[in-house]
């Protein structure tokens, strides 16, 4: 029963079975998919491609710990996302942008646009209890640089 199997050289299949297609070679991350009937809010930070960045769009996180020589890349990586996750937390469903974060020096400064929902009197608490928290955690002054709009659609800048 074996006598009929024929042996191919490994060398043979190897060089037969590699082979390559323009799919495998598409960047996907950092895209939106395109929904059924055109309705997905994005906001201009979600509408520019990763490959935009530094030209139409900027970085979340200005600091320059990632430079060569210089000291805790991965913890302020680890903060950065403390703060955001943070921020998400205390300012739950209001939080309509990206947080940016810029650090200078000693100083933390964190922006984003957060929706009018509560009154100015807990928008002012919220902002005092962020601030004092994040001073805390992080040891260095922390400031909120927070913009308030009325509408969720004010920073849709196109649907897909």
């Amino acid at each position: 029963m074996l006598h009929n199997v024929k042996l191919i050289p490994t060398l043979a299949v190897a060089r037969r079975s590699l082979h390559t297609t323009a799919l495998a070679a598409k960047s996907q991350s950092g895209r939106y998919k395109i929904s059924p009937k055109g309705d997905r809010p994005l906001t201009y930070e979600m509408a520019n491609a990763p490959h935009q960045i530094a030209h139409r769009k900027a970085w979340n996180s200005w600091n320059t710990s990632n430079l060569e020589g210089e000291l805790r890349p991965s913890q302020t990586m680890l903060e950065d996302d403390f703060v955001r996750r943070f921020m998400a937390g205390t300012w739950h469903g209001m939080v309509l942008s990206e947080v940016i974060i810029k650090r200078q020096h000693n100083h933390v400064r964190i922006a984003a646009i957060i929706l009018r929902s509560i009154p100015a009197r807990k928008m002012y608490f919220l902002i005092g209890y962020c601030e004092e928290l994040l001073s805390y955690w992080l040891q260095c002054p922390v400031t909120l640089e927070l913009q308030t709009t009325d509408d969720r659609k004010d920073v849709v800048f196109k649907y897909i």
